[in-house]
């Protein structure tokens, strides 16, 4: 078994448990509080262990730590799934929602999720789930409420001189 990784010693153990005490994301508390116990003698095994991680974890939090100091002790952002729709083809899809359908062509008063899921797999050849879509939607500003619908063919007019009383 090699030696144990040296571990830097800019701030105390007392230092690393109260930064642990007022840190709210849990995981880099628990990352301070082993390094803590670490530096305080503990074997890396127990001192892991007292922080609910394995002693990998434990090594892998020192390499951090001794590289980039407290900030190396938080969660590394995950690059998560692509976007479907680039920036320039979300603007168009927020115009096409924004502008909305034409009853004379298309048939319809209003986009459902499933209308739009279906537009977007014609346009650009991306799969949307309505549930997806509405997330889309939602992150592009949108909400989503509708118009009371009103018939292409009403007459204003009409309807005027009946509030009236005409």
């Amino acid at each position: 078994m090699g030696t144990a990784l040296k571990i830097r010693e800019d701030l105390s153990p007392s230092d690393l448990r109260a930064l642990a005490r007022k840190e709210g994301n849990r995981r880099a508390a628990h990352r301070m509080l082993a390094i803590a116990n670490a530096l305080e003698g503990m074997s890396r095994a127990a001192a892991a262990r007292l922080a609910g991680m394995e002693r990998q974890a434990l090594r892998d939090a020192v390499v951090r730590y001794n590289a980039e100091g407290i900030a190396g002790l938080y969660d590394r952002p995950k690059a998560g799934r692509p976007p479907g729709l680039d920036e320039g083809q979300q603007a168009v899809l927020r115009s096409i929602v924004l502008r909305g359908p034409d009853p004379e062509t298309d048939g319809i008063s209003g986009y459902t999720l499933a209308d739009l899921c279906r537009i977007v797999e014609e346009r650009y050849g991306a799969s949307y789930h309505p549930g997806s879509m509405w997330r889309l939607l939602r992150r592009l500003d949108l909400s989503w409420q509708k118009a009371r619908p009103v018939h292409p063919k009403t007459d204003r007019v009409a309807q005027e001189r009946f509030k009236r009383g005409a």
